[in-house]
């Protein structure tokens, strides 16, 4: 046999496998291409998506700050609501003072009077007091406004 036949055919199977190999990275070219499109797809509806959240994102926080606006102007008027009973707490007990002081001198003139005949008096239901009732009123109503506002703060934070 003659060395140019043998090297000829050494080159021709090496010319086959450099044509096989050529033919599988073509095929993998091919899909590394259509993976690229597909990812290229998932990156738009990815940017797409965060687009969307950074919107939603400040529409809440716009949210957010109106109610902490508006939860903030209901407290003060609470606050302002509170303040005004007290104060109209106070001067209601300063008048059940003066009347009982009126209400006592007039006891102690009639006591010094001369007596009249007993009329029967109705059987006395225990007094109340009105001014302890309402000053406990205004306690718990106080107490119910903090709990409010501390709740309202902690949802705020």
């Amino acid at each position: 046999m003659d060395i140019g036949l043998i090297v000829e055919c050494i080159v021709a199977l090496l010319l086959v496998v450099t044509i096989c190999y050529c033919w599988v990275l073509n095929k993998r070219l091919k899909r590394l291409r259509s993976d690229e499109e597909s990812l290229r797809a998932t990156i738009s509806e990815l940017i797409t998506a965060t687009e969307i959240a950074e919107r939603a994102i400040l529409g809440l926080k716009s949210t957010a700050g109106n109610a902490d606006r508006t939860l903030g102007a209901r407290l003060d008027e609470a606050e302002n609501v509170s303040r005004k009973l007290t104060d109209q707490l106070d001067f209601g007990q300063g008048v059940l003072d003066r009347i009982g002081n009126v209400a006592h001198g007039a006891a102690s003139a009639e006591a010094a009077s001369p007596r009249r005949e007993p009329v029967a008096e109705p059987a006395r239901q225990p007094k109340r007091n009105l001014t302890d009732d309402i000053r406990r009123a205004a306690g718990e109503s106080a107490s119910r406004l903090e709990e409010f506002r501390r709740r309202s703060q902690e949802r705020v934070a």
